[in-house]
């Protein structure tokens, strides 16, 4: 049986509050502390370590629970006008209008429905040409500020695209978005499924920012943002808020699941904060451990696989 003392010692261990840092805010709600069991399961990096490591980085994931998930990868099927696009041939709306004028054979058979899927494997041709699907490529950017996230935008002095435009032969781009004066961690991929996993809101991926502010922040500021505001768009939350040190509290550390526009920058501003510097340390997983600002980097075979099984 096990004695009272030992009980109230596992108690005492227990988190006591939200936090990034060293600040500890008072006890979240119920609520809250469901949200951050579901963004911080056990096993991942928390997010007190990521913030004090926040310039420098730290490792993204757990080798041993990375391997353990991995699974023998299973052929898929995707829509014929995606292989085509995929093999740099033309759009995907081009591809149906040749698909349709019977211009694509597979396995030597002409193909002329629309929707039709394929495998990555099959002998796909256009105009009695082999075709081959790209290589899947992923790239991470250290995005510098003043730059636009965007594949083309001709009002735009610079863009993402110009700081990766001879990284690789294939046709990448930019999963999500940073705005113009945000700097900080940008994935770039060719992989639609992955790009449309890591998005969605219902994939809740995790992304931790830091925040610099025209003033120093209110503890109860940062409660509120805690325990939730509501915006125009509606009612936000952070996973976990606190100041990144004691010394300076205009400095703030964010973790939040949200894909809105602008949400870190609104949700101060909403508390009549200036933000002077927005910086994404940590995407899915990911950090800027040794990636300068302004440079990339490919990732590993053990990173692509953490970001596939996630």
């Amino acid at each position: 049986m096990r004695n009272n003392n030992s009980r109230r010692a596992t108690r005492k261990e227990k988190p006591t509050g939200k936090r990034i840092g060293k600040s500890v805010l008072s006890k979240p709600t119920s609520q809250s502390r469901r949200d951050k069991n579901r963004s911080n399961p056990k096993g991942k990096p928390s997010i007190t370590t990521l913030a004090k490591t926040a310039k420098s980085g730290v490792k993204s994931f757990s080798k041993k629970k990375q391997e353990s998930r991995q699974r023998p990868e299973i052929q898929e099927e995707i829509r014929l006008n995606r292989f085509i696009a995929n093999a740099g041939v033309c759009s995907r709306r081009e591809a149906d209008t040749y698909i349709a004028a019977g211009i694509i054979s597979v396995n030597g058979k002409v193909v002329s429905e629309l929707g039709t899927k394929v495998k990555t494997t099959d002998n796909v041709c256009f105009d009695g040409r082999r075709i081959y699907p790209e290589k899947k490529v992923y790239l991470l950017l250290n995005k510098p500020k003043d730059y636009v996230t965007t594949t083309d935008d001709p009002h735009a002095d610079k863009i993402v695209m110009d700081l990766v435009r001879n990284a690789c032969n294939q046709r990448i781009y930019p999963v999500g978005r940073l705005d113009r004066n945000t700097t900080g961690l940008l994935l770039f991929t060719n992989d639609g499924n992955l790009s449309k996993k890591l998005t969605h809101p219902s994939h809740n991926m995790k992304k931790i920012y830091q925040v610099t502010l025209n003033r120093e922040v209110m503890p109860e500021h940062l409660q509120q943002i805690a325990d939730g505001i509501e915006l125009e768009d509606g009612e936000i939350r952070a996973d976990a808020i606190s100041f990144i040190s004691e010394q300076d509290k205009s400095e703030v550390g964010i973790e939040i699941h949200s894909g809105k526009n602008r949400v870190v920058r609104r949700i101060f501003e909403h508390l009549g904060y200036r933000v002077k510097k927005l910086d994404r340390v940590y995407f899915a997983g990911l950090t800027k451990k040794n990636l300068p600002r302004g440079k990339w980097r490919f990732l590993s075979e053990k990173e692509i696989q953490y970001l596939k099984m996630r």
